[in-house]
Protein backbone atom coordinates (compact mmCIF):
# COMPACT_ATOMS: atom_id res chain seq x y z
CA UNK A 1 0.00 0.00 0.00
CA UNK A 2 2.68 2.21 -0.81
CA UNK A 3 1.87 6.28 -0.57
CA UNK A 4 -1.42 5.18 1.46
CA UNK A 5 -2.01 7.43 4.62
CA UNK A 6 -5.80 6.93 6.52
CA UNK A 7 -6.92 9.80 7.80
CA UNK A 8 -6.87 10.45 11.65
CA UNK A 9 -3.75 8.02 11.59
CA UNK A 10 -0.79 9.90 11.60
CA UNK A 11 -1.41 13.61 12.59
CA UNK A 12 2.56 14.15 12.36
CA UNK A 13 2.72 14.67 8.46
CA UNK A 14 0.29 17.86 8.92
CA UNK A 15 3.11 19.69 9.84
CA UNK A 16 3.50 20.72 6.71
CA UNK A 17 0.12 20.71 4.95
CA UNK A 18 1.10 22.77 1.83
CA UNK A 19 3.80 19.99 1.31
CA UNK A 20 1.13 17.31 1.99
CA UNK A 21 -1.20 19.29 -1.00
CA UNK A 22 0.89 19.58 -3.34
CA UNK A 23 1.84 15.32 -3.72
CA UNK A 24 1.09 14.72 -7.37
CA UNK A 25 0.71 10.46 -6.32
CA UNK A 26 -0.38 8.06 -3.50
CA UNK A 27 -2.75 9.34 -0.63
CA UNK A 28 -2.65 12.93 0.97
CA UNK A 29 -4.34 13.68 4.06
CA UNK A 30 -6.33 16.78 6.43
CA UNK A 31 -7.20 15.89 9.69
CA UNK A 32 -10.50 14.37 10.41
CA UNK A 33 -12.08 13.68 14.19
CA UNK A 34 -13.31 9.96 13.32
CA UNK A 35 -12.05 8.45 9.66
CA UNK A 36 -11.71 5.12 8.47
CA UNK A 37 -9.03 3.39 10.09
CA UNK A 38 -6.56 1.43 8.79
CA UNK A 39 -8.13 -1.92 8.68
CA UNK A 40 -10.96 -0.67 6.43
CA UNK A 41 -8.87 1.33 4.44
CA UNK A 42 -6.84 -1.63 3.54
CA UNK A 43 -9.85 -3.93 2.86
CA UNK A 44 -10.86 -0.88 0.43
CA UNK A 45 -7.86 -1.29 -0.98
CA UNK A 46 -7.78 -4.90 -1.52
CA UNK A 47 -10.37 -4.60 -3.71
CA UNK A 48 -9.65 -1.88 -5.56
CA UNK A 49 -5.92 -3.56 -6.09
CA UNK A 50 -7.74 -6.14 -8.17
CA UNK A 51 -8.70 -3.77 -10.96
CA UNK A 52 -6.49 -3.49 -13.64
CA UNK A 53 -7.89 -0.38 -15.22
CA UNK A 54 -8.77 1.53 -11.65
CA UNK A 55 -6.66 4.66 -12.65
CA UNK A 56 -7.53 6.56 -9.35
CA UNK A 57 -9.36 6.47 -5.97
CA UNK A 58 -10.67 9.16 -3.66
CA UNK A 59 -13.18 8.90 -0.44
CA UNK A 60 -13.74 12.02 1.14
CA UNK A 61 -16.63 11.93 3.99
CA UNK A 62 -18.50 15.45 5.50
CA UNK A 63 -15.95 17.35 3.51
CA UNK A 64 -12.57 15.76 4.51
CA UNK A 65 -10.41 13.74 2.32
CA UNK A 66 -10.11 9.98 3.91
CA UNK A 67 -8.24 8.77 1.00
CA UNK A 68 -6.36 9.60 -2.31
CA UNK A 69 -4.79 6.84 -4.05
CA UNK A 70 -3.02 6.71 -7.62
CA UNK A 71 -2.95 2.97 -8.55
CA UNK A 72 -1.80 4.21 -12.24
CA UNK A 73 -2.21 6.91 -14.94
CA UNK A 74 -2.16 10.23 -14.52
CA UNK A 75 -1.64 12.34 -11.24
CA UNK A 76 -4.94 13.34 -9.44
CA UNK A 77 -4.31 17.04 -10.16
CA UNK A 78 -4.10 16.37 -13.92
CA UNK A 79 -7.18 16.35 -16.08
CA UNK A 80 -8.18 13.74 -17.73
CA UNK A 81 -11.23 12.39 -20.03
CA UNK A 82 -14.33 12.10 -18.17
CA UNK A 83 -16.48 10.74 -21.33
CA UNK A 84 -19.87 10.71 -19.99
CA UNK A 85 -19.31 12.89 -17.18
CA UNK A 86 -19.84 15.45 -19.23
CA UNK A 87 -22.89 15.16 -19.63
CA UNK A 88 -23.56 15.53 -15.74
CA UNK A 89 -21.80 18.53 -16.35
CA UNK A 90 -23.74 20.16 -19.02
CA UNK A 91 -27.19 19.23 -17.14
CA UNK A 92 -25.62 21.49 -14.34
CA UNK A 93 -24.68 24.37 -16.62
CA UNK A 94 -28.19 23.97 -17.61
CA UNK A 95 -29.90 24.08 -14.18
CA UNK A 96 -27.46 27.72 -13.35
CA UNK A 97 -28.51 28.98 -17.07
CA UNK A 98 -32.49 28.08 -15.60
CA UNK A 99 -31.58 30.08 -12.73
CA UNK A 100 -30.14 32.96 -14.29
CA UNK A 101 -33.34 33.24 -16.55
CA UNK A 102 -30.96 31.98 -19.77
CA UNK A 103 -33.82 29.78 -20.50
CA UNK A 104 -37.47 29.46 -19.22
CA UNK A 105 -37.25 26.00 -17.13
CA UNK A 106 -37.58 22.22 -17.84
CA UNK A 107 -40.63 22.66 -20.33
CA UNK A 108 -39.28 25.24 -22.67
CA UNK A 109 -39.40 23.58 -26.04
CA UNK A 110 -36.32 23.46 -27.83
CA UNK A 111 -37.73 23.32 -31.85
CA UNK A 112 -38.18 27.56 -31.69
CA UNK A 113 -34.35 27.96 -30.39
CA UNK A 114 -33.06 25.58 -33.05
CA UNK A 115 -35.35 26.49 -35.60
CA UNK A 116 -32.80 26.88 -38.34
CA UNK A 117 -31.29 23.29 -37.88
CA UNK A 118 -34.84 21.52 -38.18
CA UNK A 119 -35.03 19.57 -40.81
CA UNK A 120 -37.24 20.40 -43.63
CA UNK A 121 -39.89 17.65 -43.27
CA UNK A 122 -39.42 17.79 -39.40
CA UNK A 123 -41.83 15.31 -37.28
CA UNK A 124 -44.42 17.38 -35.94
CA UNK A 125 -43.23 15.80 -32.48
CA UNK A 126 -40.00 17.51 -32.17
CA UNK A 127 -42.17 20.98 -31.05
CA UNK A 128 -42.97 19.09 -28.10
CA UNK A 129 -39.57 17.79 -27.01
CA UNK A 130 -38.55 20.47 -24.34
CA UNK A 131 -35.28 20.99 -22.41
CA UNK A 132 -36.16 18.67 -19.54
CA UNK A 133 -36.70 15.64 -22.14
CA UNK A 134 -32.88 16.16 -23.52
CA UNK A 135 -31.71 16.34 -19.80
CA UNK A 136 -33.27 12.75 -18.45
CA UNK A 137 -33.11 11.14 -21.91
CA UNK A 138 -36.82 11.17 -22.82
CA UNK A 139 -36.46 12.98 -26.00
CA UNK A 140 -38.23 9.88 -27.92
CA UNK A 141 -35.02 10.42 -31.15
CA UNK A 142 -33.34 7.38 -32.25
CA UNK A 143 -30.16 7.31 -30.07
CA UNK A 144 -26.95 8.96 -31.25
CA UNK A 145 -24.87 6.73 -28.93
CA UNK A 146 -23.90 2.92 -29.36
CA UNK A 147 -23.47 1.68 -32.68
CA UNK A 148 -24.92 4.89 -34.25
CA UNK A 149 -22.16 6.69 -32.43
CA UNK A 150 -19.84 6.41 -35.18
CA UNK A 151 -21.86 7.85 -37.71
CA UNK A 152 -23.47 10.95 -35.71
CA UNK A 153 -19.56 12.28 -34.86
CA UNK A 154 -18.88 11.78 -38.66
CA UNK A 155 -21.40 14.09 -40.09
CA UNK A 156 -20.67 17.34 -41.29
CA UNK A 157 -23.62 18.93 -38.58
CA UNK A 158 -24.00 16.95 -35.01
CA UNK A 159 -26.92 19.03 -34.26
CA UNK A 160 -28.78 19.08 -37.30
CA UNK A 161 -28.17 15.35 -37.37
CA UNK A 162 -29.25 14.84 -33.74
CA UNK A 163 -32.76 16.64 -34.78
CA UNK A 164 -33.07 14.38 -37.52
CA UNK A 165 -32.79 11.31 -35.91
CA UNK A 166 -36.71 9.61 -36.33
CA UNK A 167 -38.71 9.18 -33.26
CA UNK A 168 -39.01 5.44 -31.75
CA UNK A 169 -40.69 6.50 -28.54
CA UNK A 170 -43.29 10.00 -27.60
CA UNK A 171 -41.76 12.81 -25.65
CA UNK A 172 -41.22 12.08 -22.47
CA UNK A 173 -41.28 8.58 -23.11
CA UNK A 174 -38.75 5.70 -21.99
CA UNK A 175 -35.03 6.67 -21.55
CA UNK A 176 -32.94 6.58 -24.60
CA UNK A 177 -29.38 7.50 -23.87
CA UNK A 178 -28.37 9.77 -26.36
CA UNK A 179 -25.01 11.63 -26.29
CA UNK A 180 -26.86 13.88 -29.31
CA UNK A 181 -29.20 15.03 -26.59
CA UNK A 182 -26.30 16.63 -24.28
CA UNK A 183 -24.75 18.03 -27.57
CA UNK A 184 -27.97 19.54 -28.33
CA UNK A 185 -27.90 20.99 -24.95
CA UNK A 186 -24.77 22.73 -25.13
CA UNK A 187 -25.65 24.12 -28.29
CA UNK A 188 -28.72 25.82 -27.29
CA UNK A 189 -26.23 27.21 -24.13
CA UNK A 190 -23.68 28.36 -26.73
CA UNK A 191 -26.98 30.11 -28.42
CA UNK A 192 -29.05 31.38 -25.71
CA UNK A 193 -25.82 33.32 -23.70
CA UNK A 194 -23.74 34.15 -26.71
CA UNK A 195 -20.40 32.53 -25.39
CA UNK A 196 -19.44 29.35 -25.45
CA UNK A 197 -20.22 26.08 -22.77
CA UNK A 198 -16.48 26.13 -22.06
CA UNK A 199 -16.69 30.13 -21.33
CA UNK A 200 -19.75 29.03 -19.63
CA UNK A 201 -18.47 26.21 -17.81
CA UNK A 202 -15.18 28.08 -16.90
CA UNK A 203 -17.08 31.09 -15.53
CA UNK A 204 -20.04 29.05 -13.12
CA UNK A 205 -17.80 26.28 -11.89
CA UNK A 206 -14.91 26.33 -12.88
CA UNK A 207 -14.10 30.02 -10.78
CA UNK A 208 -16.38 29.99 -7.98
CA UNK A 209 -14.78 25.88 -7.33
CA UNK A 210 -11.48 26.75 -7.87
CA UNK A 211 -10.65 24.09 -10.94
CA UNK A 212 -9.40 23.83 -14.25
CA UNK A 213 -11.27 23.23 -16.89
CA UNK A 214 -9.37 23.02 -19.91
CA UNK A 215 -10.62 23.18 -23.53
CA UNK A 216 -12.19 19.48 -24.89
CA UNK A 217 -13.34 18.85 -28.39
CA UNK A 218 -15.47 20.83 -30.47
CA UNK A 219 -18.43 20.14 -33.35
CA UNK A 220 -17.45 21.38 -36.98
CA UNK A 221 -19.27 24.44 -36.23
CA UNK A 222 -16.96 25.01 -33.41
CA UNK A 223 -19.87 24.10 -30.22
CA UNK A 224 -17.96 22.32 -27.56
CA UNK A 225 -19.18 18.16 -27.19
CA UNK A 226 -22.05 18.12 -24.64
CA UNK A 227 -22.33 15.16 -23.96
CA UNK A 228 -18.86 13.46 -24.18
CA UNK A 229 -14.77 14.52 -23.50
CA UNK A 230 -14.32 16.69 -20.99
CA UNK A 231 -11.38 16.97 -19.11
CA UNK A 232 -11.15 17.44 -14.98
CA UNK A 233 -8.58 16.03 -13.02
CA UNK A 234 -10.08 13.83 -10.26
CA UNK A 235 -9.89 16.26 -7.76
CA UNK A 236 -11.44 18.62 -9.57
CA UNK A 237 -14.56 16.04 -9.72
CA UNK A 238 -14.20 15.24 -6.15
CA UNK A 239 -14.90 19.18 -5.81
CA UNK A 240 -17.95 19.08 -8.01
CA UNK A 241 -19.43 15.83 -5.88
CA UNK A 242 -18.89 17.95 -2.65
CA UNK A 243 -21.08 20.92 -4.17
CA UNK A 244 -23.56 18.54 -5.36
CA UNK A 245 -23.22 17.11 -1.27
CA UNK A 246 -23.88 20.90 0.17
CA UNK A 247 -26.50 21.31 -1.92
CA UNK A 248 -24.71 23.27 -4.73
CA UNK A 249 -22.87 25.56 -2.33
CA UNK A 250 -18.98 25.71 -1.81
CA UNK A 251 -16.89 28.16 0.03
CA UNK A 252 -19.90 29.78 1.37
CA UNK A 253 -21.14 30.93 -1.98
CA UNK A 254 -24.18 29.18 -3.79
CA UNK A 255 -23.29 28.18 -7.00
CA UNK A 256 -25.93 25.92 -8.21
CA UNK A 257 -29.62 26.36 -6.69
CA UNK A 258 -30.23 23.69 -3.78
CA UNK A 259 -33.53 23.36 -5.63
CA UNK A 260 -31.75 22.23 -8.63
CA UNK A 261 -29.77 19.77 -6.64
CA UNK A 262 -32.84 18.52 -5.57
CA UNK A 263 -34.17 18.34 -9.57
CA UNK A 264 -31.01 16.43 -10.69
CA UNK A 265 -31.67 13.54 -8.18
CA UNK A 266 -34.96 12.96 -8.93
CA UNK A 267 -36.26 9.72 -10.46
CA UNK A 268 -37.86 10.22 -14.12
CA UNK A 269 -37.08 7.27 -15.73
CA UNK A 270 -34.65 4.62 -15.62
CA UNK A 271 -32.08 3.08 -17.55
CA UNK A 272 -32.83 -0.01 -20.02
CA UNK A 273 -28.90 -0.88 -19.21
CA UNK A 274 -28.50 -1.55 -15.40
CA UNK A 275 -32.21 -0.92 -14.41
CA UNK A 276 -31.04 2.24 -12.11
CA UNK A 277 -33.24 5.34 -12.44
CA UNK A 278 -32.17 8.66 -13.73
CA UNK A 279 -32.47 11.90 -12.68
CA UNK A 280 -31.22 15.30 -15.27
CA UNK A 281 -27.81 13.94 -15.85
CA UNK A 282 -27.55 11.41 -12.51
CA UNK A 283 -28.55 8.15 -12.01
CA UNK A 284 -29.85 7.16 -8.91
CA UNK A 285 -29.39 3.99 -7.17
CA UNK A 286 -28.94 2.65 -3.49
CA UNK A 287 -26.91 1.23 -0.86
CA UNK A 288 -27.03 -2.00 1.10
CA UNK A 289 -29.37 0.30 3.84
CA UNK A 290 -31.57 1.02 0.88
CA UNK A 291 -30.67 5.36 1.62
CA UNK A 292 -30.13 6.44 -1.90
CA UNK A 293 -26.84 7.02 -3.84
CA UNK A 294 -26.28 8.97 -6.79
CA UNK A 295 -23.39 8.82 -9.44
CA UNK A 296 -22.31 10.02 -12.88
CA UNK A 297 -21.16 7.34 -15.10
CA UNK A 298 -18.52 7.95 -17.98
CA UNK A 299 -17.42 5.25 -20.07
CA UNK A 300 -14.60 3.37 -18.74
CA UNK A 301 -15.18 3.58 -15.17
CA UNK A 302 -15.03 7.39 -15.07
CA UNK A 303 -17.31 8.02 -11.35
CA UNK A 304 -18.71 10.49 -8.79
CA UNK A 305 -20.71 8.97 -6.25
CA UNK A 306 -22.55 11.28 -3.96
CA UNK A 307 -24.07 9.53 -0.82
CA UNK A 308 -25.68 12.20 1.34
CA UNK A 309 -27.20 9.94 4.38
CA UNK A 310 -23.16 9.54 5.26
CA UNK A 311 -22.12 13.00 3.78
CA UNK A 312 -20.16 10.73 1.64
CA UNK A 313 -18.60 11.64 -2.26
CA UNK A 314 -16.31 8.84 -4.14
CA UNK A 315 -14.43 9.52 -7.05
CA UNK A 316 -12.94 6.70 -9.67
CA UNK A 317 -10.96 7.21 -12.50
CA UNK A 318 -10.04 4.22 -15.19
CA UNK A 319 -8.93 3.28 -18.41
CA UNK A 320 -10.95 5.81 -20.84
CA UNK A 321 -10.61 2.59 -23.65
CA UNK A 322 -11.83 -0.31 -21.88
CA UNK A 323 -15.86 -0.75 -21.97
CA UNK A 324 -16.98 -0.84 -18.37
CA UNK A 325 -20.65 -1.95 -18.54
CA UNK A 326 -20.71 -5.17 -20.80
CA UNK A 327 -17.03 -6.42 -18.78
CA UNK A 328 -19.09 -6.19 -15.49
CA UNK A 329 -16.37 -3.80 -14.50
CA UNK A 330 -18.38 -0.86 -13.44
CA UNK A 331 -20.19 -3.29 -12.00
CA UNK A 332 -17.99 -4.25 -9.56
CA UNK A 333 -16.80 -0.43 -8.86
CA UNK A 334 -20.65 0.10 -7.51
CA UNK A 335 -20.12 -2.97 -5.37
CA UNK A 336 -16.97 -1.40 -3.62
CA UNK A 337 -19.28 1.36 -3.16
CA UNK A 338 -22.24 -0.19 -1.75
CA UNK A 339 -20.30 -3.21 0.14
CA UNK A 340 -17.28 -1.81 1.38
CA UNK A 341 -16.93 2.35 1.39
CA UNK A 342 -20.37 3.18 2.35
CA UNK A 343 -21.18 0.84 5.02
CA UNK A 344 -18.22 1.83 6.65
CA UNK A 345 -19.27 5.12 6.87
CA UNK A 346 -22.41 4.16 7.79
CA UNK A 347 -20.85 2.91 11.01
CA UNK A 348 -18.74 5.73 11.70
CA UNK A 349 -21.49 7.68 11.64
CA UNK A 350 -24.17 5.19 14.20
Amino acid sequence: MKNLVPIGRRAFLMTSLAAVACASRGAISQPAAAGLDKATIDTIMEAANGFPSLHTLIISRHGDLELEHVFRGPAADRPVNVKSVSKTIIATLVGIAIDRRVFEGLDQPIAPMLADKLPRDADPRLQAVTIGNLLSMQSGLDRTSGPNYGRWVGSNDWVRYALSREFVDEPGGGMLYSTGNSHLLSALLTRKTGRSTLANAREWLGKPLEINIPPWPRDPQGIYFGGNDMLLSPRAMRAFGEMFLASGASGGRQIVPKAWVEESWKPRTSSPFTGDAYGLGWFVSSAASGKPVYYAWGYGGQMIYVVPHVSLVVVMTSDPATPSRRSGYVRQLHDVVRERIVPAAEALDS
